[in-house]
């Protein structure tokens, strides 16, 4: 029965990709994706999944064969949780979309030296030596646990992948330098050794932050990579992050300390880019958004001591009810109108410069300088 679930389930996700187009520009990508690689050979017997109220409950593949299933090829936009660790998610087989489009940013060739940083289950170091070859990648994982694992997988396909156990952060310098670095889990900061250990020209794809996909370039002289935000994309941080609070845990259940109005139109933070553009100049400050029958719902956090709720109704009016030190609907006010300020740029107008000393996220060109209120 599993067989012919995996087998539906794959087909739909076929479609699903084709109806997107995805990727764009790369159809060794699908191919790999498909059909060579197959996503549910990396998958562990037991997957997670939320309960819709307070937990992660597992599923298990010997007890759960077709929900196990529908979880590994949940949808192109959904992700497949392999490990829980104090109660959050840890690990994971990322959604394919992503998966996909950070492939497509990389323009991996065969004979490409690749460094993947978070092996994880290794799926993607699996597609990744499917298109460069033997011998051509190293990935580098800091659980043991999923290293070894990821590893038996990867022999059991025939995939010749180098893995290593170590901290993502420090790269692998004894392969370098590499043509290609990826990494599968999000960094606030490149770590320079990313670009040390990438030859001049070479191609770097990682999520930065909680929101984004980014190419860096390598410069000639090896002392900066620059590039653009390639797409959307939220990943699990590097291991050992503090994630801070969530939104339940700094409102509480005392009353809000203030209300507040807003001047400003909230809807464009419904949209990728205006959400991007505040991710970058109040980066701490999270933002999730609802439309439902009360109207527009903004809720703020900053994964500390301090929140808003604004609802906007029918006539227009934003009223917010804030807790904690800062006026977070003040500090998004002001992120919005300095993007509009700057002629509203999408996602994709914005990029990312590294240097040994210094990284910072422009709009438009590297030369305007950090974009900034």
């Amino acid at each position: 029965m599993t067989l012919v679930r995996l087998e539906e389930r794959r087909r739909a996700l076929a479609e699903a990709m084709d109806a997107k187009g995805w990727p764009a520009d790369s159809e060794w990508v699908r191919r790999a994706i498909l059909d060579t690689v197959p996503r549910h050979h990396y998958a562990p017997d037991r997957l997670w999944t939320w309960n819709g109220r307070d937990a992660y409950v597992p599923v298990d593949l010997g007890r759960e064969p077709d929900t196990w299933a529908d979880l590994v090829y949940a949808g192109p936009n959904d992700s497949a949780i392999t490990q829980i660790l104090d109660g959050l998610p840890s690990s994971s087989l990322s959604c394919v979309s992503v998966v996909a489009d950070m492939l497509d940013s990389l323009e991996l060739q065969p004979g490409h030296r690749v460094l993947e940083v978070g092996t994880g289950a290794g799926w993607n170091a699996g597609l990744l030596a499917a298109r460069a070859g033997a011998g051509q990648v190293t990935s580098v994982e800091v659980d043991p646990g999923l290293a070894t694992a990821a590893e038996r997988r990867l022999t059991a396909a025939g995939l010749d992948v180098d893995v290593h156990t170590g901290d993502g952060q420090a790269g692998w310098p004894a392969g370098a330098p590499y043509d290609r670095l990826i990494a599968t889990y999000a960094a606030q900061r490149v770590p320079w050794t990313w670009i040390e250990q990438t030859r001049p020209g070479g191609i770097i794809v990682f999520p930065w932050g909680r929101l984004g996909t980014i190419a860096l370039t390598v410069a000639d002289d090896g002392k900066s990579a620059t590039g653009w935000v390639h797409g959307l994309g939220m990943f699990m941080p590097s291991r050992g992050t503090d994630q801070g609070s969530d939104f339940g845990q700094i409102q509480g259940d005392g009353e809000p300390e203030r209300e507040a109005k807003a001047d400003t139109d909230l809807e464009p933070l419904t949209g990728p880019d205006a959400l991007f553009a505040l991710r970058v100049s109040h980066p701490d400050i999270r933002i999730t958004t609802e439309h439902g029958e009360r109207g527009l719902t903004v809720r703020l956090h900053d994964g500390i001591s301090s929140w808003a709720t604004a609802v906007t109704d029918a006539s227009g009016t934003t009223v917010a009810h804030e807790g904690g030190r800062r006026r977070l609907l003040t500090e998004v006010e002001a992120g919005l109108q300095h993007w509009g300020t700057q002629g509203s740029p999408s996602l994709f107008d914005f990029g990312m410069t590294v240097t040994s000393g210094t990284q910072y996220v422009w709009s438009g060109t590297a030369e305007a300088g950090p974009y900034r209120p």
